[in-house]
């Protein structure tokens, strides 16, 4: 049998189902980088502060890298034997550099180790959603300046409410990304903690120097508990939310679309490139990109439940079943990432179709609140002013035209307060230029919102 780099109190070897079924070497090796970022980091505090001479240190920092070098060709062997990434490297490492590389772990556990992979890990993956998520603002902040004079029925219960650019509405989503981007890196304050030195749980009694192993490696602080530094994953906790509000947002942009796409609204063209057709009816174009990512968001959902539930019943310290924290993750990764990107490059290529909405906007009397505020611009109470307008609404309903198709007579039946200015305040581009208030729909005020998303583009690059 091979010898576990544990198993000195053992007598017999573990049966062949065990040795598979508590392995994770099929999955972990995702983390072969960080693993080797964090034992070199380990190696140079480690000879700097005297357990190991410099040229012990300088030996083991080699070795990684050849390590790493063989991973990256594709010539490492991964053996499942070995359990896990660190005992195959760390093998790999001592076959390479000989005895000396049993010194590696010297004033780390396991426990500590892989803390800081993971974490190192996520702080990867998050400057990746990052980058994607800004990329989506600045493809948002093209089409909405190619759009400002589009309009569209806003809506609210899906029911045509006010008259807005789309401009206005791409600008939606894109203030909900940047909140997206802004809440990664809120995240990243807790996720770039070094835990090395905790050890197992109780920390160590080598005289190392965890504050270098953090500077080391790019992060902001050090442990104050070793006990929660190896036991907690709130902050893979944290991502997954972050992930899942991203995928939420992309959700609800998809569910836009896939509606737009649709004959019966028709203010989208699906471009070919991000579309499906049929197996029996060859007229179809059908919006699977939108539905697939609309559906992948509750898989990313399920990775921070999955974890959630993992971690609820757990005492301090670390416990085996903290093994099962990668997968969620790793899958919520994938989802997120190209999620975001292919959302970019599909928005990128979109064709919108102004003459459908235009058309959209006569339908459903978009202009109602126009007339309640002007009356109640005249002096009416607001409330008065409202009841007037349903009543006018409900007379043009009654003969199938619009409120600005009726005349001046039919209008002052319901308020002695409307004269012939009524019928400019009725135009629809004339109702999305008067909300120029900051956030507004207006064109001055969109164009204000797009020169603010594209400094802070700036500020963050």
């Amino acid at each position: 049998m091979t010898k576990k780099m544990w198993g000195g109190r053992f007598a017999e070897a573990a049966a062949a189902s065990v040795e598979e079924y508590t392995q994770s070497e099929s999955f972990d090796r995702a983390l072969c980088r960080e693993d080797i970022l964090g034992s070199k980091a380990h190696a140079r505090m480690l000879g700097k502060v005297g357990i190991i001479s410099p040229e012990e240190a300088l030996s083991l920092g080699h070795g990684l890298d050849q390590v790493l070098a063989e991973i990256e060709a594709g010539t490492f062997v991964w053996r499942r034997e070995l359990e896990d990434v660190h005992m195959n490297i760390e093998r790999r490492l001592t076959e390479i550099v000989g005895p000396v590389g049993g010194k590696l772990h010297t004033a780390r556990s396991r426990n500590d180790q892989v803390c800081l992979d993971f974490r190192l890990h996520v702080d990867a993956r998050l400057g990746r959603w990052s980058a994607e998520l800004a990329r989506l603002v600045n493809v948002l902040c093209e089409r909405a300046e190619e759009h400002g004079a589009t309009l569209l029925p806003g809506c609210t219960h899906l029911q045509p409410a006010q008259p807005v650019s789309l401009a206005q509405h791409l600008l939606a989503y894109a203030q909900m990304f940047r909140r997206d981007f802004e809440r990664l890196q809120d995240c990243l304050k807790r996720v770039r903690v070094s835990p090395l030195g905790a050890a197992a749980l109780a920390g160590t009694t080598h005289p190392i120097d965890p504050a270098q192993v953090a500077e080391d490696v790019g992060f902001l602080s050090t442990f104050a508990n070793s006990m929660d530094a190896v036991s907690d994953r709130d902050f893979a906790l944290e991502a997954l939310f972050c992930g899942s509000v991203i995928m939420m947002h992309l959700s609800r942009l998809c569910e836009e679309l896939i509606l737009w796409a649709n004959p019966n609204f028709g203010y989208v063209r699906l471009p070919d490139a991000y579309s499906t057709g049929s197996s029996i009816m060859p007229q179809k174009k059908n919006p699977d990109v939108c539905e697939l990512m609309r559906g992948k968001t509750g898989r990313v959902y399920g990775a921070l439940t999955s974890l959630l539930t993992l971690m609820k019943g757990l005492p301090l310290t670390y416990n085996r079943d903290m093994q099962e924290d990668k997968e969620p993750f790793f899958d919520a990764d994938r989802t997120v990432s190209s999620s975001v990107a292919i959302m970019a490059d599909m928005l990128g290529v979109l064709e919108f179709v102004p003459e459908a909405m235009r058309r959209a906007l006569a339908k459903g009397f978009l202009n109602a609140t126009e007339l309640a505020d002007y009356l109640a611009a005249k002096g009416l109470p607001f409330r008065e002013a409202h009841h007037a307008t349903g009543a006018a609404v409900a007379l043009a309903e009654k003969k199938g035209v619009g409120l600005e198709d009726l005349n001046l007579e039919e209008l002052r039946a319901f308020s002695p307060l409307v004269e012939q200015d009524v019928f400019a305040v009725l135009e629809f581009e004339a109702a999305v230029a008067r909300r120029n208030l900051a956030g507004g729909t207006g064109p001055e005020s969109c164009a204000g919102q797009i020169v603010a998303l594209r400094a802070w583009l700036a500020g963050i690059r």
